[in-house]
């Protein structure tokens, strides 16, 4: 008598073959499983705050620019509003330093500080704010 039937995982189509196991649920923690409005406000809030750039990221370090979370709330407020007027791209200034924004992805493109304007200029850019 022949053995139980194997299914090839490359060959089989999707829904054919054994039982699987569950996956690992988001929010699991140590076999504790966080309630679904915490999880989704954590998703909510970090959807909403803006993310930096690689680019970013390495301007601010180049030109050593202090980027704590008072700053990073009025960005965040800045972009708000830039985002309520329909703004798409724009150039948002905290305490002197220019951040350039891609308002509808929430992303920092690039950051100049004060030091280093002079003389610069900002393309591509749909709406100025200063927050």
């Amino acid at each position: 008598m022949a053995g139980p039937i194997r299914h090839n995982p490359g060959i089989t189509p999707p829904g054919v073959g054994g039982p699987r196991r569950p996956s690992a649920r988001p929010g699991a923690r140590n076999g504790n499983v966080l309630p679904f409005d915490q999880v989704f406000r954590g998703e909510l809030d970090r959807s909403q705050s803006v993310r930096l750039s690689g680019h970013a990221l390495e301007r601010l370090q180049r030109r050593g620019i202090a980027f704590d979370a008072a700053m990073s709330a009025r960005l965040n407020e800045g972009v708000d509003r830039a985002a309520a007027k329909g703004a798409r791209d724009a150039l948002v200034l905290v305490d002197g330093t220019a951040f350039v924004v891609s308002v509808a992805n929430r992303t920092v493109i690039t950051a100049v500080d004060p030091g280093s304007m002079k003389q610069r200029v900002f393309t591509n850019i749909d709406s100025a704010v200063i927050s």
